[in-house]
């Protein structure tokens, strides 16, 4: 059981009566007015949550995604996509409180603004999506993780022996060293006592994607011009149908480096008011989505200013063994430090989910309700969980064994950025919008609000389908645990 729920449970008998009572009507100092720890979040705080959920590895396959649309689609593309998902991340803002904007009751997760606005059989398919694409980050940045950590191993051994050694290797050790590392990190056991990783998660997406970004310049400078057509990669190159895959999927991978709606009221419960919370996200939403679109749009359109069509799958691992390889390898190693965070910030959502579901169905199983306190010198003494321990456990190792049989960055970066993109960023919050402000059918706000959605489903199944054809391409080709690179 998390601390949130204790709280929350202690409260609904004493403290919460005691509270009022002390203070004639005042909910306590220390409690909210759900009974729960007093908040403490504010717009930059959010702001650093959704930079740390957003700027992730997406950034890296952007100048691949501009490459293959060229210099007018790529960029309209992103500016499309920013602002389709600002736009219903404000709708989303206001699916937090149930009922009355100010005092109506709170929904702590997606699934429960779901619950209390659509309920049903929708509540079942937008948990199912929400924890598939949970489940399918893991796996996208674990794969990520491990091709800087190679990166970084390769260009120190392609510089050692003087460029002599292509130094092919397996990527297998260090997924499993990743593996290990999130273990050790998913113990942590609650979402609000992980801000300071989010901090230090924000801070190392700046630092690599400012180095992709130096080196995209310092790149255009040496050829002494802009590489790259208006259309992107011509036919020729490649074949028409493959053309119309790749840039389909490249709508994928645009969607996937946005992603951040899936935890948006998972942020928004961290949140303090006075100011209304909806007040406070709508504020960072714009000021995160911005600061991401005008930082995307320049490693985007430098990189593929830098290499033109033969832009790579991953910017960092496309400037190869040149020389300043020591920036690059601070530039890899800081994509690693940040994915460690957005891995648990992505997970803990389904792992609190799990836990929560086991104590409510086995109450009085030991195994899954007690707690075991660790005294550590120096510290608050730590509570173990052996359900959690296990849990977690076997849920890392899982995602670290499909990524070993499925390392493919790129389609795999584009199929979740598809699945995830319409129900979860779209769909959802616009149906929640008109449930909740009982918009009227077929009023002009209706249609518009339908037609935005027909728009993101039809992108939607189109860049599945182009990454769906872009994994079927990379397994011809491709033996299990024997990817090297």
């Amino acid at each position: 059981m998390t601390m949130g729920d204790t709280a929350a449970k202690i409260s609904n008998h004493h403290v919460y009566d005691v509270s009022i009572d002390m203070l004639g009507q005042n909910p306590s100092k220390c409690f909210d007015d759900d009974g729960r720890l007093k908040r403490t979040g504010n717009v930059w705080t959010a702001s650093a949550h959704i930079i740390t959920a957003v700027i992730g590895s997406g950034v890296l396959s952007l100048a691949w995604a501009i490459a293959q649309l060229g210099w007018i689609a790529g960029p309209s593309a992103m500016l499309l996509f920013s602002f389709v998902i600002y736009y219903t991340s404000t709708l989303l803002a206001d699916c937090y409180r149930s009922g009355d904007p100010i005092s109506g009751k709170r929904n702590y997760t997606y699934m429960d603004a779901v619950r209390s606005n659509l309920g049903g059989s929708k509540v079942k398919f937008c948990g199912m999506i929400q924890y598939m694409n949970l489940f399918g980050v893991a796996i996208g940045y674990t794969i990520a993780a491990s091709i800087s950590m190679m990166a970084i191993k390769r260009s120190n051994c392609f510089h050692d022996s003087g460029g002599k050694n292509p130094c092919h290797m397996s990527s297998n050790p260090y997924m499993i060293a990743f593996g290990i590392a999130e273990i050790i990190f998913s113990q942590i056991p609650d979402f609000d006592q992980i801000w300071w990783l989010s901090i230090v998660a924000a801070v190392m997406s700046f630092t690599y994607s400012a180095i992709g970004l130096a080196l995209g310049i310092v790149q255009v400078a040496a050829n002494k011009t802009f590489k790259g057509s208006l259309t992107g990669v011509t036919v020729g190159t490649v074949t028409e149908t493959q053309k119309i895959w790749k840039s389909f999927q490249a709508l994928g991978d645009i969607a996937f480096a946005y992603s951040f709606s899936i935890i948006l009221i998972e942020i928004q419960d961290t949140v303090k008011s006075p100011p209304s919370e909806s007040k406070t996200m709508k504020k960072a939403s714009f000021i995160s989505i911005a600061v991401t679109t005008i930082f995307y749009i320049l490693c985007g359109c430098m990189g593929y200013a830098a290499f033109g069509d033969l832009a790579p799958g991953n910017l960092l691992t496309g400037f190869g063994f040149y020389n300043p390889y020591w920036l690059l390898d601070i530039a890899n190693a800081a994509i690693v430090i940040h994915l460690v965070g957005a891995y648990q910030v992505y997970c803990q959502p389904l792992f609190a989910f799990i836990e929560k579901s086991a104590s409510q169905k086995w109450p009085e199983s030991e195994f899954i309700t007690k707690d075991i306190k660790i005294r550590i010198p120096g510290l608050s003494p730590y509570s173990l969980n052996l359900f959690r321990l296990v849990w977690r456990t076997a849920f890392v190792l899982t995602t670290t064994i499909i990524s070993m049989l499925l390392p493919f960055f790129n389609d795999i970066v584009g199929l979740l950025g598809a699945l995830g993109f319409w129900p979860l960023t779209v769909y959802f919050p616009i149906e929640m919008y008109i449930a909740q402000k009982k918009v009227p059918k077929w009023s002009t706000k209706w249609v518009c609000l339908q037609m935005l959605s027909l728009a993101c489903l039809v992108i939607s199944i189109a860049a599945a389908a182009g990454s769906i054809a872009g994994v079927a391409l990379d397994l011809k080709v491709y033996k299990p645990f024997k990817t090297n690179y």
